[in-house]
Formats: structure tokens, sequence, C-alpha cells
């Protein structure tokens, strides 16, 4: 049997499909880090985090996606990634790292939701600002 040399990748917000792709690798941020997916990967589930999809298709092209929290299967050479928010790194608006610090900001001095998500919130302001730095201008 010919072992693959491409798998399948599928990226999906509650608004529809981001990206629908033959891919030769991808790495997402995880929950507990990150995962590098390569065509035959052993199967998966796990929580998505909060960070950079970079995905490299079967054509050459590189994918760079924003994802934010949710949910990654692959089994049957199918990477799936159920996400709140994907958004390609082109697309992120410059002022979201400011806004989302003081969205963060506020939710700490209120003191009406749980640690973790105030922390979640700072981490998307974090991150939208090192991807907004990385990217080409």
């Amino acid at each position: 049997m010919a072992r693959e040399k491409t798998f399948h990748l599928s990226v999906v917000t509650p608004e529809g499909s981001v990206l629908d792709a033959e891919a030769i690798s991808a790495v997402f941020p995880a929950h507990d880090g990150a995962y590098g997916i390569l065509p035959n990967h052993a199967p998966l589930l796990s929580l998505v985090g909060i960070g950079e999809l970079k995905a490299t298709r079967a054509d050459g092209v590189t994918d760079l996606l924003y994802v934010d929290g949710g949910f990654a299967q692959f089994v049957d050479n199918r990477l799936t990634l159920i996400t709140e928010q994907a958004r390609p790194l082109d697309r992120l608006d410059p002022d979201d790292p400011r806004r989302l610090l003081e969205h963060a900001r506020e939710l700490r001095a209120s003191r009406q939701v749980e640690q973790t998500v105030i922390d979640a919130a700072f981490e998307r302001a974090r991150v939208q600002k090192r991807l907004l730095a990385k990217r080409p201008h």
C-alpha cells in the first residue's frame, strides 16, 4: 500500500470554511504547545490554542492564519480544525492588539470573570501583536 504524500486540511469557523486544501504539513497551536502534522500522522484529538496555524499546501503555497481556540482532529489523513476565529495574517487589524489589551484590562478590573478568561484575553492581545510584527508590510 502506497503511503500518502498529502493530507486534507479543513479550517472551519462558525461563519464557514476558511481553508480547504491538500497539504504536506501543518503546525497549529494547541492548549499545551504546538502540534506538527505530516501525512499519515497518528490519530489526534486536541484543543486548539491561540496563535498561528502554518500550513504548506501540496502546490507549495504556505498559508498563515491566526486561530483562536477550538478543536483539532486528525484521522484518516484529514486534519480538521474547528475554531472560533481564523484569519489570514494579512487580514489582522493593526488596532486589534490595543483593543484586545484594553478589553483584557477591563475584564481584570471587573473581577466578574474567571482568571482563565482574563489570561486568554491577554494572550489574544500578545499573540496578535507578535503576529502583526512578523507579517510583511
